[in-house]
């Protein structure tokens, strides 16, 4: 099989998979919500194809974060970014954190470990688009 090196067919062949995604990813939340209404929440959620929803939607998020860093304007330093992106996932996460121990049912230790958990949560992107940023700074000098 050879590669194709015809830019209109490369650009049809994208296309092509564009719409295979949508109408796999339009199956997925169909069946789902066939899950919701017959089963409920819990019996969506032990459907295995919620696992590849949410990993799908996870990965697509990441791609469309690769297009949006080489979209920005080269001006921006990815320190001071990735500084502030830090500084505004600490707050969330302190915030998120003391409202579940404030909550009723949740102690000073669930409230913690929740905060933690989205701290995490939040740091994964913000180091993976300091790391795409860096690395495409490093590549336009």
């Amino acid at each position: 099989m050879k590669k194709i090196q015809d830019e209109r067919l490369i650009l049809v062949n994208l296309k092509n998979i564009r719409i295979t995604y949508v109408i796999q990813t339009v199956g997925i939340i169909g069946i789902l919500g066939y899950d919701l209404v017959t089963k409920g929440l819990d019996g969506m959620r032990e459907n295995p194809l919620w696992i590849v929803f949410v990993l799908s939607i996870v990965v697509s998020a990441y791609l469309s974060m690769n297009v949006s860093v080489d979209h920005e304007n080269n001006e921006k330093s990815p320190r001071k970014g990735f500084f502030l992106s830090l500084i505004i996932v600490s707050l969330v996460s302190i915030v998120i954190g003391i409202l579940t121990s404030l909550s009723e049912g949740f102690t000073f230790i669930n409230g913690v470990l929740i905060g933690s958990i989205m701290f995490v949560c939040g740091l994964i992107p913000v180091i993976y688009i300091f790391y795409l940023r860096t690395k495409r700074q490093d590549s336009d000098e």
